[in-house]
C-alpha cells in the first residue's frame, strides 16, 4: 500500500514531538556573531574617512576596534553560540593557547611610521657585536671603488648637510639608473640607532647602541672598516621608540660633537677617538630625558656648541665652548622636543630656531637671549626642521594633524622680533621627514605620502606616492627619498608630477635614518646595517670619484 504525503509528514512530526532534540543538538544562533563583524566593517570605513583626524590616529582606532571586535566574538562562541560545550571550550582554549604561542614566539620590535606594530621571531638577535668581532666588510668592496683620477669631494659634516637644509648643491645626478645603477661599494652590520652619517674627508662617523653601551663610530668611507670608537655606558629604549642615539654627529674642524639619547654630550678628536670633553644635558639644565630621547643633532656657531636640552628656568637651551666645554650661556624656558637647533638669520637678525614642545623659540646665538616665540600644537612631537623661504619667512610643519604654517618675522623693538603666520595649511603633515623647498615650492612627506605646497599660500598642488616615514634629500633639481621600507627613490619633481625615475632596494627593514650625501657617494643605514653607495654622476666624464688613500683629519 503505498503512504499518502500528507500522513507521512503527520507521523514525521509526531515523533518529532515525542522525541525532542537535545539540547546540545540546538542550531548555532549566528546573527551575533554577523552583527559584530558587520559593525565593525561600518567602525572601520567611518574611522577611514575622517580625513581631520592624524593617519596615525586612525590607525590606532582602526586597531582598538579590531580588537574589540576579536573579543566579543570570543565571548559570543564561548557564552552565546549555542555550540556544544566541548566545542565552545576547546575553539576558546586552542584561541588562548594561539595567542599565547605567538607572545612567546614573537614580540614587538617597534613600530611603524603610521604607529602598526612591527612583529618579528624572538630568536633574532640585533645590536652590534662586541667590539673586535665585528666582520669587515670584504676587501673587494674597497677595490671597487679604487680611482684612478681621484678628487677632492665636498664633505657632509652634519645633519642635513653643510647648510643643515637637506639641500645639497653642485652635484648632478645620472637619472637614468636603468644604464647606471647604483653601486653597493660596501655594506655592514650596525647597532641599533636612528642617527645619521656626518662625512669629512675619507671618514664617515656615526652613533650606535651595543649592549649597554653608546657608541660614536667612525668609518673609512672607503671600505667600511671601523678606525675607531668611543664608549659610554648609557642606553634608551622603549618598545615603541626603539633603541640607541637619535643624533647625527658634527665635524667642524678637528673635532666631533656627539648628542646620545641620554643627554650624554661629547667633544671628540676626529683623528682617534679621544674625548676632548664631556657634559651631561639632564645634569646641565636640570632636565629629564624627553620621552623619545634627545634628538637634536649639535649646532656649532663660532667658538659655540648649541644644544637643546630642555630645561626650565633659563635652561631650554645651553652653548658651550668648543674647546673647553664650559658653559656660555643658557637660556629658555620650554621644553624640549625632537628637532635638531637651526641657524637662519631672519629680519636681517641671525638667529637659532628651536622648535620646542607647544613653542617655537628664537635664540640670540651669541648671547642666549629670547628673540621671539610662537606657540605651536598641542604637546605633540616636533620634529621636522624649519625650511626659510625668503629673508624673513620661515615654515614650520609637524605631523598628528597640526601641518604647516609660513611665519613672518620683523623688528618689534632693537632687541626683539615678533613673528606672525602668513597662512597655515593641513597638506603638509611633516610627522619626523624633513621637507625642502625649491623655487617657489615645497616638497615633502605628507603623514607619508609625497606633496608638493605653494610657498604662496600653502596650497597644496598635488599629492602622490606613499614613501613612509623615511627621508629625503634635494640634489640640485632631484629629489632623493630613502623611504620607510628601505628603497632608495629617485625623482625629479616639478609643480606638475612627482615624476618619480627609479627606485633601489638598499635594505628590507624599517629605516627612519636621514641619509648623507658627499659628492657621488651616499651613506644609508637604519637600526641594523649600514651600505655606501656610488650614484652615477649625469656628465660620466667629470663624476667625483672615491679617493681610498685615507686623509688626515683636518
Amino acid at each position: 500500500m503505498i503512504a499518502r504525503p500528507g500522513r507521512a509528514r503527520l507521523t514525521a512530526g509526531v515523533q518529532a514531538e515525542s522525541n525532542p532534540a537535545p539540547p546540545g543538538a540546538r542550531r548555532l544562533r549566528l546573527w551575533p556573531a554577523g552583527l559584530i563583524v558587520g559593525v565593525l566593517a561600518v567602525v572601520l570605513i567611518v574611522i577611514r574617512r575622517l580625513e581631520h583626524l592624524p593617519y596615525q590616529s586612525r590607525n590606532l582606532a582602526s586597531l582598538a576596534a579590531a580588537l574589540t571586535a576579536l573579543a566579543l566574538l570570543w565571548v559570543w562562541w564561548l557564552l552565546g553560540s549555542r555550540a556544544p560545550w566541548r566545542w565552545r571550550l576547546a575553539v576558546c582554549g586552542g584561541v588562548l593557547v594561539l595567542a599565547g604561542l605567538g607572545a612567546a614566539l614573537f614580540r614587538i620590535r617597534g613600530v611603524s611610521g603610521d604607529l602598526v606594530p612591527i612583529l618579528e621571531p624572538r630568536w633574532v638577535r640585533h645590536g652590534t657585536p662586541a667590539s673586535g668581532s665585528i666582520p669587515e666588510p670584504p676587501a673587494a668592496a674597497a677595490a671597487r671603488a679604487v680611482s684612478a683620477a681621484p678628487a677632492p669631494r665636498p664633505d657632509f659634516p652634519q645633519f642635513l648637510g653643510p647648510e643643515r637644509n637637506g639641500v645639497i648643491a653642485g652635484v648632478k645626478l645620472d637619472p637614468d639608473w636603468a644604464a647606471h645603477p647604483p653601486q653597493v661599494l660596501w655594506r655592514r652590520p650596525v647597532g641599533a640607532a636612528w642617527s645619521g652619517f656626518a662625512v669629512v674627508g675619507a671618514r664617515a662617523l656615526t652613533q650606535e647602541q651595543d649592549g649597554d653601551l653608546e657608541l660614536v663610530t667612525c668609518y673609512d668611507l672607503a671600505s667600511g672598516r671601523r678606525l675607531w670608537q668611543h664608549a659610554d655606558r648609557a642606553r634608551y629604549f622603549t618598545t615603541l621608540a626603539g633603541e640607541g642615539p637619535r643624533c647625527t654627529p658634527t665635524v667642524v674642524s678637528n673635532r666631533v660633537f656627539a648628542l646620545g639619547a641620554t643627554g650624554i654630550l661629547n667633544c671628540l678628536d676626529l683623528a682617534d677617538g679621544r674625548r676632548v670633553w664631556s657634559r651631561s644635558l639632564t645634569a646641565d639644565a636640570g632636565s629629564s630625558v624627553p620621552e623619545w630621547g634627545f634628538a637634536g643633532s649639535p649646532l656649532v656657531y663660532e667658538d659655540k656648541v648649541i644644544v637643546s636640552a630642555g630645561g626650565r628656568d633659563h635652561h631650554s637651551a645651553l652653548a658651550y665652548h668648543v674647546h673647553t666645554g664650559e658653559l656660555v650661556w643658557h637660556a629658555g624656558t620650554r621644553a624640549a622636543s625632537y628637532s635638531s637647533p637651526a641657524l637662519l638669520t631672519l629680519a636681517g637678525r641671525p638667529q637659532v630656531l628651536l622648535f620646542n614642545s607647544r613653542y617655537i623659540t628664537a635664540h640670540d646665538p651669541h648671547t642666549g637671549q629670547v628673540l621671539w616665540e610662537y606657540p605651536w600644537g598641542v604637546g605633540h612631537p616636533n620634529v621636522a626642521q624649519p625650511v626659510p623661504v625668503d629673508a624673513n619667512r620661515v615654515v614650520f610643519s609637524s605631523g598628528y594633524g597640526v601641518g604647516a604654517e609660513l611665519l613672518e618675522v620683523t623688528a618689534e623693538a632693537p632687541d626683539r622680533l615678533a613673528a606672525r603666520r602668513v597662512w597655515k595649511s593641513p597638506r603638509l603633515k611633516s610627522k619626523f621627514a624633513n621637507f625642502v623647498r625649491r623655487g617657489e615650492h615645497l616638497y615633502g612627506l605628507d603623514d607619508g605620502v609625497l606633496v608638493c605646497v605653494a610657498v604662496r599660500d600653502g596650497a597644496q598642488l598635488w599629492k602622490e606616492g606613499r614613501y613612509g616615514h623615511g627621508q629625503m634629500l634635494l640634489v640640485d633639481d632631484r629629489l632623493l627619498v630613502m623611504a620607510e621600507n628601505g628603497e632608495l627613490v629617485l625623482l625629479e619633481p616639478t609643480p606638475e608630477a612627482p615624476n618619480e625615475r627609479h627606485r633601489f632596494r638598499v635594505f628590507s627593514s624599517k629605516t627612519w635614518n636621514p641619509p648623507a650625501l658627499a659628492g657621488d657617494l651616499l651613506l644609508v643605514r637604519n637600526d641594523r646595517e649600514a651600505a655606501c653607495l656610488r650614484l652615477a654622476a649625469e656628465d660620466r666624464g667629470t663624476a667625483r670619484q672615491l679617493d681610498t688613500t685615507e686623509e688626515k683629519p683636518r
